[in-house]
């Protein structure tokens, strides 16, 4: 049975994927049980699968072969790591075996993580002519910025679909939907903790937010959004990580989701964070974050 291509890239991701380092695993051990998972969520309706921790585009290829349609995005392939030719060659082979099933994100990271880092927004820049000007040229329109800054919107704006962010605030997105403009795919990460009570939902999110704050780029980010020095010490003061990460009960996590669509984000790319350090997909939690989803499209209209 011949199915239908969505007409946009918007239409493919539609409202809400998935964002997870697990996919990425290069275990041989987990290998059968990332495809299956990957099988799920597109079974579940998320439309994309955003492969976290500097991951590349042959982390994609076991998982497109899993699965029929869904969206498969690198967030983030580091720039400073892999030359764009090799890049270009590599979605190439994937894009020619699955049609439209892939989504080159790029970042230019972050000081401490990057080999010879400098000048992050010309390199970027000069990433972006070289995929143009390669054997097998990348189109922007198969692209995708980490982007931040207001500087880094633009080029995302014009060199790109749009603009992935991490670490955000639905106020940020009103901001970034202004220098985008209508047209630009903006699909933030989002990170959801799945728990109800507040000491233990802050602790969850804590741990995982500090080390992030401790990059001078996101706390950069942070401070332009109105947050002190203060609020980024300790893992984040509450007000901080209850802008930052999603949690609360079934209904005040739905509503969270929507402010993210309010504000104007096209996609969500969530990542659901636990308490335990677990290396297998949260497959559970993904069914619940599926239903919870689902919730938040109707109950707010999305």
């Amino acid at each position: 049975m011949h199915t239908q291509r969505p007409a946009t890239l918007k239409d493919a991701v539609g409202l809400v994927g998935i964002f997870s380092r697990e996919l990425r695993s290069e275990a041989p051990a987990m290998q059968g049980e990332l495809r299956d998972a990957a099988a799920e969520l597109e079974e579940l309706g998320f439309g994309a699968i955003w492969l976290g921790g500097s991951s590349s585009v042959h982390h994609a290829v076991h998982l497109a072969e899993a699965t029929d349609r869904i969206v498969l995005a690198t967030g983030i392939l580091n720039i400073w790591h892999e030359a764009a030719e090799t890049v270009a060659e590599q979605r190439a082979a994937l894009e020619h075996t699955h049609p439209d099933r892939f989504l080159l994100g790029l970042g230019a990271s972050h000081a401490q993580l990057a080999r010879n880092y400098q000048r992050p927004y010309s390199t970027m820049v000069e990433y972006l002519n070289a995929l143009d000007s390669a054997t097998t040229p990348v189109p922007a329109q198969t692209r995708i910025l980490a982007a931040l800054g207001p500087r880094m919107l633009r080029l995302a704006r014009d060199r790109a679909v749009g603009a992935h962010p991490y670490l955000v605030t639905p106020e940020y997105i009103e901001q970034a939907r202004h220098i985008l403009g209508d047209a630009a795919l903006l699909a933030p990460e989002v990170t959801v903790v799945l728990e109800s009570e507040a000491r233990r939902a802050r602790e969850t999110a804590r741990h995982f937010l500090d080390y992030y704050l401790r990059l001078p780029n996101y706390a950069a980010n942070l401070r332009r959004l109105g947050f002190s020095d203060d609020d980024l010490t300790g893992g984040g003061s509450d007000v901080l990580v209850d802008s930052l990460v999603v949690w609360g009960t079934d209904d005040a996590i739905s509503a969270r989701l929507a402010e993210f669509h309010s504000a104007g984000a096209d996609h969500l790319a969530l990542q659901l964070i636990t308490a335990e350090q677990n290396e297998a997909p949260p497959r559970a939690q993904w069914r619940r974050l599926a239903d919870l989803t689902t919730r938040s499209k109707a109950q707010h209209g999305i």
